[in-house]
């Protein structure tokens, strides 16, 4: 298998990591992109965009990111703080009166962005095509009430994060959440990233290829099995009642691709997701200052048990931190092991974006065939693990997280 891009010497690991991901893991196309001082270090893409016609994966060739795309839309709510629009500990009425109704006036608009809100799903019934509808999705959440009181607990709100924060953005800036992203992130940082897919730019997708469930011995992440449980249970609402958004496939047309989903909808590549993490890398990059970089980095939820993926899990103000879910059984143990001070977004199959500041690193990979669980798996940890390694990090001799030299 073709791999192409550059890679520094000293990263020659990740490049190797990379190619074994091809010839021992099933990889079928896919990029990792890595900054360090602002200067990219890794640069490399391989495999098939489209394997039934045998096209190779390009430099531009773009994939679904899945949830990757919360991190994009929490740097919007940022943005907006850090030019004094957005007050983060005020009530989301404040800025969106509506969503005051069946009990909701006292949630914080923190609390959206750390998944504490009690809104991870809907209870009311979504009709088809429904998370194509930006009004129909916002005007059903400020209906919806909240699964658990808001504030004593966290669930990761996988798929309704984007509507919920988005709508913020949106009230707030006086304008949609994709033309704010683009106008004012992804433009102004050269970003190929995408809320919102024009038609010029359909060509160069790669399509999801899904993690096969079935096959004996394959591991079920506990949110699929709840779901599959108890279907009016948080798991079964999300997964089951979002307009068929989760249908096999359905996230792949051309009609989901054009929308603007801020949990789970960006089209990006390694490059794109990397670069809108080089600025947080590198002291806020002029987007936010270092205090606001701090907050954005420190963990504002976790625990044990996560209320809606039923597994351990910890929430800065829109990003995922790190967290080591080894000591679990093999359906839920793909973790994310980062170090502590990195903070960032995986996406749904295996894939993954985050700044560490102190290292002064951005990293991203992307892929086309996802994993089984709900984690990054092997293919993306050895990448993360040969880039640790390569600056000098190392990991306890029992496991854990990647620690500072």
């Amino acid at each position: 298998m073709t791999i192409d891009g550059t890679c520094a010497p000293e990263f020659t690991a990740v490049r190797e990591a990379f190619e074994r991901n091809f010839t021992e893991y099933g990889e079928v196309g896919a990029a990792v992109h890595a900054t360090v001082d602002g200067q990219s270090v890794v640069d490399l893409w391989g495999g098939l965009q489209d394997p039934a016609t045998g096209t190779p994966w390009q430099r531009d060739t773009l994939v679904h990111i899945w949830s990757g795309t919360k991190g994009a839309v929490a740097l919007c709510a940022h943005l907006l703080v850090a030019r004094g629009k957005l007050d983060l500990t005020l009530p989301v009425a404040h800025y969106w009166p509506e969503f005051a109704a069946e009990g909701k006036g006292g949630i914080l608009v923190r609390q959206l962005l750390n998944h504490q809100a009690g809104l991870p799903a809907l209870s009311e019934p979504l009709p088809p095509g429904a998370f194509y509808d930006w009004d129909l999705m916002v005007d059903a959440l400020a209906r919806q009430r909240p699964w658990w009181e808001p504030g004593t607990r966290h669930g990761y709100h996988g798929l309704t994060f984007g509507f919920l924060v988005g709508e913020v953005v949106r009230r707030v800036a006086g304008v949609p959440l994709g033309e704010f992203f683009r106008t004012e992130i992804a433009e102004p940082l050269g970003l190929d990233f995408w809320l919102g897919l024009p038609g010029s730019e359909e060509h160069r997708v790669a399509h999801t290829i899904p993690a096969d469930l079935t096959v004996p011995g394959a591991p079920v992440p506990n949110l699929f099995i709840a779901a599959m449980t108890d279907p009016a249970s948080i798991a079964g609402q999300l997964l089951l009642n979002n307009g068929g958004y989760m249908n096999p496939g359905e996230a792949d047309t051309r009609a989901a691709h054009a929308a603007v989903i801020g949990a789970t909808g960006g089209i990006t590549n390694a490059r794109g997701l990397s670069g809108l993490y080089t600025p947080l890398a590198n002291g806020g990059g002029g987007l936010v200052d270092e205090f606001q970089l701090a907050a954005m980095g420190a963990v504002s939820s976790a625990a044990s048990v996560d209320a809606v993926v039923l597994v351990p899990s910890r929430f800065t103000l829109g990003f995922v931190k790190a967290v080591d879910n080894s000591h679990l059984p093999i359906a839920d143990a793909e973790g994310i092991l980062l170090s502590e001070e990195a903070f960032g977004h995986s996406g749904f199959g295996g894939s993954i974006g985050f700044a560490d500041p102190r290292a002064r690193l951005s990293f991203a990979y992307t892929m086309s065939r996802q994993g089984p669980g709900i984690g990054i798996n092997e293919r993306c940890q050895a990448l993360v693990d040969a880039t640790y390694a390569a600056l000098g990090y190392r990991r306890p001799p029992s496991g854990g997280l990647w620690v500072h030299p």
